[in-house]
């Protein structure tokens, strides 16, 4: 059932990735499967740019060296992180948003509509047993300089993807009643 599905969702990290690569067509089907999400006026805002290969290893270097540019006292540790998750994931798909030229709709909406299209994605990565992460640096507003990006998109994040080998543990909930108010 799509509960379980749901249920078993996790975020998996770079670190936990293996070596295994995931192929385009898993990708595209991933990438098809957020391509159905819901969005109001259909206006399909969502926007994907994949990174494989050496283009992983070029984002790394981009957000490092622009942590470094941009923050007073960068630290080592974060310096490495940002250069080596990258080239830890089998992909990493750029979670971009095409602003409505009409702004028919308020932007809260279209953000939306990308945030549930990556909710799609990441359930059938789940699904398929690809580990996956959501990752919104601070530096993502500096991403129009790395990426070609067309009137009106903008990236909301970095949606990194890799088998895993490890056990995820189970998830925990506080019980829906204590957030519900029923009003007759």
């Amino acid at each position: 059932m799509i509960i379980d599905i749901i249920k078993k969702r996790r975020s998996v990290f770079p670190v936990q990735y293996n070596d295994k690569p995931i192929s385009k067509e898993i990708i595209e089907a991933i990438l098809e499967a957020g391509n159905w999400a819901p969005n109001h006026k259909k206006t399909e805002p969502w926007r994907f740019k994949v990174l494989q290969g050496n283009s992983k290893d070029a984002l790394g270097t981009f957000l490092a060296n622009k942590y470094q540019e941009v923050v007073p006292n960068p630290k080592k540790i974060k310096i490495k992180k940002l250069l080596d998750n990258p080239s830890k994931a089998s992909a990493i798909v750029a979670i971009c948003m095409q602003r409505d030229p009409n702004e028919s709709l308020p932007e809260w909406e279209e953000i939306a509509a990308v945030a549930m299209a990556v909710q799609n994605m990441w359930l059938l990565s789940t699904e398929l047993g690809i580990g996956s992460y959501w990752s919104s640096p601070g530096l993502i507003k500096y991403m129009d300089e790395f990426f070609d990006f067309k009137e009106g998109e903008k990236c909301l994040g970095f949606f990194y993807m890799g088998y895993s080998n490890e056990d995820l543990s189970e998830g925990t909930r506080t019980p829906i009643a204590d957030k519900v108010e029923w009003m007759e």
